[in-house]
């Protein structure tokens, strides 16, 4: 028998109050489509018995109810069970107009973790095994005119070394770098409708310095294809092409020149007319490189201030409380003068990076690895399919600088990891997207790489500056693992996670001793910072972290987002030029 979930129905939006309701792809927007966030029959199945039960069927009502689309480990969720789940059903009804089977109907999930199988009207419509990155079922041909039931059934398991899990903890409780679990549904469900004739993707390849934008992608049919790009309201260009059937490219001239900076998102909007199919869109005009040890942004040198972001809320755990909460995450951080982000051992949902897309906000897109055995060759099936739908997904996203596909690759058992492992992932997300830096594993152990990062937790600034001034004079920085991962002469350097230093310390722990006062810790603070600025070849830092997380009380905010220090002061430690962008 499955678990009997308490259902609160207090600490819930109902359906006449749908949580997070705006439309989860702001690159890829239709006008038709249906949020189906809200009250959902749920059900917990630890025996994963479900299937054999009967709950798959239509017939048949879940024992439960919760709010999608918050884990059932969440306040917001209205269950908030905390122990390890291995099976949980969600089921709800669904009207469709009849006259929308005449075109395709998608059912779009935006994450759940990590094997769903859904079925409409009781029938399997398939099954996507990762529990970060959205994926969708076309199911017109299992709806009909009506009242239909959609019922969906996620599998996770924390302890499995095939499963990866990110800071999700393994054990009971949460401990250490690892917190609250998440499973099953976590980002919206939502139906889309399209024509029968539809554009199914497209990439953006945009030229700042020609002026032009550049579509690659592929369309569903046989139909003219028009393009026409905005800014700020007004037409900046257009590019139309006739009979468009599977893949297509083209080039539109801009008549504006807009940069995507700092700070400044600058994006164009973008219409794509497919036969009866319209897409709403947008792109913005970047481009990124290595000049020997310097990050280029648009052809100037940029100095990343990264601040390591989990991701993680009070009451949602992986899931924002409301779209406002995620963008203000990014408002926080750039009150203290951070301009970017390392979105750390997760796949953040598509609403973020519009946002950082908006705000001209650097981010590196990174894989939720912790989990892996990575000293198992066969461990690539853990990793490779998610991350390339990952890299697809989130491609056109301005704001993504980077990708980082491992971090922290400890050894398992006292086995090493599989070299060859990380340099497959390397050279394919190369290939799939050669217009990003890529680095294989943060912090250790390095095999192929095109920057070569390191994670230095040392809190006395003199000590701190004597690990980086080899460097300085063209040699090695100091390394506790160059036995493992000898120096790369000639890559970029980045020191991806320094700090964490803690305050406010309660029933927690942070890195090394925490301050005893706050000006012991903004001294500490800009010590460290000034080392890393005043260093002459160093690109960029990553300061851990923005916000506490759980028993994890190293940020500038607290886990409330409340700032622990005026970000006026720590903003003016960190913005002041950096040597290397003189």
């Amino acid at each position: 028998m499955g678990y009997v979930v308490l259902f609160d129905s207090k600490k819930v939006n109902m359906m006449t109050n749908i949580p997070r309701p705006e439309h989860p792809r702001p690159q890829w927007k239709r006008d038709a489509w249906q949020n189906l966030n809200g009250t959902w029959q749920f059900e917990i199945d630890n025996g994963r018995s479900g299937l054999s039960r009967g709950l798959a069927s239509a017939d048949t009502r879940l024992n439960g109810g919760i709010t999608v689309p918050f884990c059932p480990q969440s306040k917001l969720s209205g269950v908030g069970y905390k122990d390890f789940l291995y099976g949980v059903w969600y089921k709800r009804e669904v009207e469709i107009q009849k006259e929308r089977l005449d075109g395709r109907v998608f059912l779009h999930i935006g994450a759940a973790d990590y094997a769903c199988t859904a079925f409409i009207n009781g029938v399997s419509a398939g099954t996507h095994r990762g529990g970060y990155v959205s994926f969708s079922f076309e199911i017109t041909h299992l709806l009909h005119g009506g009242t239909n039931v959609i019922t969906l059934y996620c599998e996770d398991d924390e302890r499995d070394r095939m499963i990866p899990r990110g800071k999700q903890s393994e054990e009971y409780h949460s401990h250490g770098c690892d917190y609250t679990r998440t499973t099953g549904i976590w980002q919206t469900v939502w139906l889309e409708f399209t024509p029968k004739e539809y554009l199914s993707g497209v990439r953006f390849y945009p030229d700042p310095h020609a002026g032009t934008l550049t579509l690659q992608g592929t369309a569903n049919g046989n139909a003219d294809l028009h393009v026409t790009a905005f800014y700020e309201g007004r037409e900046v260009g257009n590019a139309h092409a006739q009979n468009v059937c599977g893949a297509f490219t083209l080039a539109v001239d801009l008549a504006e020149t807009h940069l995507w900076e700092v700070g400044n998102g600058r994006l164009y909007d973008l219409k794509l007319t497919y036969g009866e199919d319209e897409v709403q869109s947008y792109f913005a005009l970047r481009s990124i490189a290595f000049d020997g040890d310097r990050f280029l942004l648009n052809g100037k040198s940029v100095f990343q201030r990264l601040v390591l972001d989990q991701g993680f809320y009070p009451d949602g755990i992986y899931t924002a409380p409301t779209d406002e909460a995620l963008h203000g995450d990014i408002l926080l951080s750039m009150a203290m003068g951070f301009n970017g982000a390392r979105l750390h051992e997760k796949v953040f949902e598509e609403r973020f990076l519009y946002h950082c897309d908006r705000e001209g906000y650097l981010v590196w897109g990174e894989f939720p690895n912790w989990g892996l055995d990575h000293s198992r060759p066969e461990i690539v099936y853990g990793i490779l399919p998610e991350w390339i739908e990952e890299v697809n997904r989130d491609f056109n996203h301005p704001s993504i600088i980077g990708w980082c596909p491992f971090n922290e690759t400890w050894d398992q058992g006292g086995r090493k990891q599989h070299d060859p492992l990380l340099a497959l992932v390397y050279r394919v997300t190369k290939a799939i997207d050669p217009t990003r830096p890529c680095i294989d594993t943060s912090g250790n152990y390095h095999v192929e790489t095109d920057v070569f990062d390191l994670h230095d937790y040392e809190p006395n600034p003199d000590v701190l500056r004597a690990h980086f001034e080899p460097f300085a004079q063209g040699g090695a920085p100091e390394d506790r693992f160059a036995s493992r991962q000898p120096f790369m002469y000639g890559k970029p350097v980045f020191v991806s996670e320094y700090g964490g230093i803690g305050w406010s310390v309660q029933n927690g722990w942070s890195y090394g001793n925490a301050p005893k006062t706050e000006e012991e810790f903004l001294t500490r603070f800009a010590g460290l910072a000034d080392v890393l600025l005043d260093h002459p070849r160093l690109f960029g830092f990553c300061y851990t972290q923005l916000t506490d997380i759980e028993q994890e009380q190293n940020g500038l905010y607290s886990y409330d987002r409340v700032p622990k220090f005026d970000p006026s002061v720590i903003r003016a430690i960190l913005s002041r030029k950096a040597k290397i962008e003189e």
